[in-house]
């Protein structure tokens, strides 16, 4: 699944003597985020809001491709075998998280650049006037508006899905093997871009809805990592011994403050008072949601790398 990074991603069982790498956590952060990014714009077409000159649809597809760009880079990056990574795009392995997520990403690019003609930077329209009558001929046409939302809402799930499926899928490490990562990481990055686009978002109304929005994808992402931890600990002796890494274990400091306190609790109280109008909406708790969730991959990256079913116990 991941031979082209297997030189750099071999678990060892001492920590101490792990190359650990950045570049896998920002990658499936980020997209994580494009993920939650294009639901959240795929819902507000589907509502119809494009009608809203201030909507967010019109926006996050701009950062989106700049995010996911910015994703595959840190990916490229991380490729041992650089030059070939064009194989990807030869073949499809049904078989094969790394195949799908390629053709995901094939589907995920010329949908967002639809997304930006409803309404194109003024850079782009000087740069290509007849963009603005595509523009306003695509506007035109509510039913395929509708229609491009539904199609970002399927290709930001199928894409936020198969960054937790990249780990899940790989059986040698207990802490990845588990279906409900995939859920685990769909969730977070919802959270994260509702967090992002309550943090911008020019419109008043979005503002609220998504942060009462983010309050629910924050609990529910406390009842998944339950689930996560649950059916690790009632698994294999491997399996327990992998959450007991972050429940009491060498990750477990930065797990719990940094991921569960920092990252969901904190800012759910936060935004639980400012939506009953306690307090003033702030960019602080969305703030520690991105940041939680960004720590978030990096504590189950390493953690996994760490779970091996060789190793006796973990220390």
């Amino acid at each position: 699944m991941l031979e082209l990074t297997t030189t750099r991603h071999n678990a060892m069982i001492d920590p101490s003597m792990t190359v650990w790498g950045w570049e896998i956590p920002v990658y499936l952060f980020l997209g994580g985020l494009v993920a939650g990014m294009m639901i959240i714009s795929g819902y507000f077409l589907f509502k119809g809001r494009n009608n809203e000159k201030t909507c967010s649809c019109f926006f996050l597809p701009l950062f989106s491709i700049f995010l996911l760009s910015l994703g595959m880079g840190t990916l490229f990056l991380d490729l041992e075998h650089k030059l070939f990574v064009w194989r990807l795009y030869t073949t499809f392995k049904i078989s094969s998280p790394m195949s799908w997520g390629a053709w995901i990403l094939i589907l995920v690019y010329p949908t967002l650049l639809v997304n930006i003609l409803m309404r194109p930077p003024e850079f782009i329209i000087a740069a290509f006037p007849v963009i603005s009558s595509w523009s306003e001929k695509l506007n035109s046409q509510q039913l395929w508006i509708k229609n491009i939302g539904v199609f970002n809402m399927l290709l930001g799930a199928m894409l936020g899905i198969y960054t937790g499926v990249l780990l899940s899928a790989m059986g040698s490490r207990p802490l990845w093997n588990s279906a409900i990562l995939a859920i685990l990481f769909l969730v977070s990055g919802l959270s994260a871009a509702a967090a992002f686009v309550h943090m911008i978002a020019k419109n008043v109304e979005e503002r609220e809805l998504l942060a009462k929005t983010d309050n629910g994808f924050l609990v529910i992402e406390l009842f998944v990592i339950a689930l996560l931890l649950i059916g690790l600990l009632s698994s294999s002796r491997v399996h327990i011994q992998a959450a007991q890494l972050l429940i009491s274990g060498v990750y477990a400091p930065v797990f719990w403050v940094f991921v569960v306190g920092m990252g969901i609790v904190i800012p759910l109280l936060i935004q639980l008072l400012a939506v009953n109008h306690k307090i003033k909406h702030t960019p602080i708790a969305p703030v520690m949601v991105i940041i939680g969730g960004l720590i978030l991959r990096f504590i189950i990256v390493n953690a996994g790398q760490y779970s091996h079913y060789v190793n006796a116990h973990f220390r």
